[in-house]
């Protein structure tokens, strides 16, 4: 198959899903990673986990590959980035100097091995490969993967912060890579292998400026959370170590709402309610506070959505123009809709960043904060209720969502949960781009989820008395009932939430 056709959409979703998946594929890859490996370490199985495209340009697979090392126990994981590129377009790849160097420091911190290189050319293929912790825009991800410089740099924020905290520094930790983005995004986890000093630390790198900023704004939030929250709290980072740009957290204890997601009880319930009055109580925080904060309005934040989806045209021309139709839609309704000032939002609230405790919850991650509509943060979490439900096909997705806003609702201005389900029908469009491209249901999904948008946008226009536009894709069907249910959620029978 022509790779210039896959990465164009020319060839479609199978194109794509051959160029991921097949067995000639991953022959290519695995030979590539094996050449790369120094004897007599060898490879075990690479798994897939996350895809990104940009048609006409390239397309990157992140990989966790399987290394099994001499006289360890066991694999080792190690996380890959695989890019296929348009006629061996540079893509803003590393000058040879500057891959040479990094690839000189992690053989000399011994954090490469058992890799003898980090990155690999197929160019039959258009393949790039690169393996951590190569990033040349992150050249501190080479010493922050070093467990003699982390033990060193805890200690020094330790010492610099004058707090005692139980997650002291020990003497050795392991370093786990969570999230290998090369030009994007890295994430690691320090774990004590001291006995008497057990604990766990997590590490988020930024670029310039971005990692004080994070920094500032979650200690703020948090500190703010921790005098008015009522119940409801924030991680707040340990540190923010300025020669590495990076900002260290401590372990949350609980679990993740979405982990509970999967198995609905009396006490799910409950769990969305506390969801809703935590983000209540996010919004009630002065934007003064956490300053400065990017502003961001629906008319940008559709925008963004348009780009960020700008992959499904050319795999579903029908859905992409579906796409085109409701965010057009949507501008033309929210023109119509009462506004408020903007105000401090979380910018990604979603069931994975609220974790449960005994103690109530406790939210993380404000990387995406910003000045926007309040409402934008409660669509969110109402769309994320959807996809769950969707993804795991399970019912009760109604109740779910009145349980969230009844927590959410008391003193909340009506007007703001009407303009909530139409940011939760532009963040369906949104969410899509967590659909798998190597899932064999992608398809399916995806146009699952622009229905589910589309139904969001008919009952808000019925709500609202505007004439509701006829649903482009084929295979919707919408009952009586599920139409009462969302008109409840609107407002019209808002007492229902009390």
């Amino acid at each position: 198959m022509n790779i210039a056709d896959v990465l164009s959409g020319r060839a479609k979703l199978e194109g794509i899903q051959w160029l991921l998946l097949s067995a000639t594929t991953r022959r290519a890859l695995r030979g590539q990673l094996r050449a790369l490996l120094s004897a007599p370490a060898t490879l075990g199985p690479c798994r897939l986990r996350r895809t990104r495209l940009r048609p006409g340009r390239k397309l990157t697979a992140y990989y966790d590959a399987r290394v099994h090392m001499e006289g360890i126990e066991g694999y080792r994981v190690r996380p890959i980035a695989v890019t296929w590129t348009v006629d061996g377009e540079a893509d803003g790849r590393q000058g040879r100097e500057e891959v040479a160097e990094i690839q000189a420091e992690a053989l000399r911190q011994g954090v490469a091995a058992p890799f003898q290189q980090l990155t690999a050319e197929l160019p039959e293929w258009s393949m790039h490969v690169q393996v951590s912790p190569l990033d040349a825009r992150f050249p501190q991800l080479v010493r922050l993967l070093d467990p003699r410089y982390v033990r060193d740099m805890l200690a020094g924020a330790r010492a610099a912060s004058g707090v005692v905290s139980d997650q002291a520094p020990a003497s050795r930790y392991t370093v786990t890579s969570i999230r290998y983005c090369p030009g994007e995004r890295h994430v690691l986890r320090y774990d004590s292998l001291d006995a008497a000093k057990r604990g766990t630390v997590f590490a988020k790198l930024y670029t310039g400026e971005e990692g004080a900023r994070a920094f500032g704004v979650a200690r703020h939030v948090a500190d703010w959370l921790a005098e008015h929250g009522e119940g409801v709290t924030s991680v707040r980072p340990l540190a923010y170590v300025a020669e590495d740009a990076v900002v260290l957290y401590p372990r949350v204890f609980g679990a993740p709402l979405s982990e509970l997601l999967r198995r609905p009880s009396q006490g799910v319930a409950r769990c969305l309610e506390r969801a809703g009055a935590a983000l209540h109580a996010l919004h009630d925080l002065p934007p003064a506070v956490a300053r400065p904060l990017e502003l961001r309005d629906f008319a940008a934040e559709v925008r963004k959505t348009a780009r960020g989806r700008n992959h499904i045209p050319a795999l579903l021309p029908s859905v992409g123009a579906a796409i085109d139709a409701l965010l057009d839609r949507a501008r033309e309704v929210h023109e119509r809709l009462p506004q408020e000032p903007l105000t401090f939002t979380h910018g990604d609230f979603k069931s994975d960043h609220v974790w449960v405790a005994p103690g109530g919850p406790t939210l993380i991650d404000f990387d995406s904060c910003r000045l926007a509509d309040p409402a934008f943060d409660i669509g969110r979490f109402l769309a994320d209720l959807q996809l769950w439900h969707a993804t795991h096909d399970q019912p009760g997705l109604e109740q779910a969502q009145k349980r969230f806003l009844a927590g959410y609702a008391p003193g909340a201005p009506e007007e703001r949960l009407v303009r909530a389900r139409l940011y939760e029908a532009v963040q369906l469009v949104k969410i899509t781009r967590r659909v798998p491209l190597f899932d064999h249901d992608w398809a399916s999904r995806t146009e699952q989820l622009i229905r589910r948008a589309q139904a969001v946008m008919n009952d808000l226009e019925l709500t609202l008395g505007l004439p509701a536009t006829q649903l482009s894709l084929p295979g919707f069907q919408k009952s009586h009932h599920t139409r009462c249910e969302r008109r409840r959620f609107l407002g019209k029978e808002h007492g229902d939430n009390a």
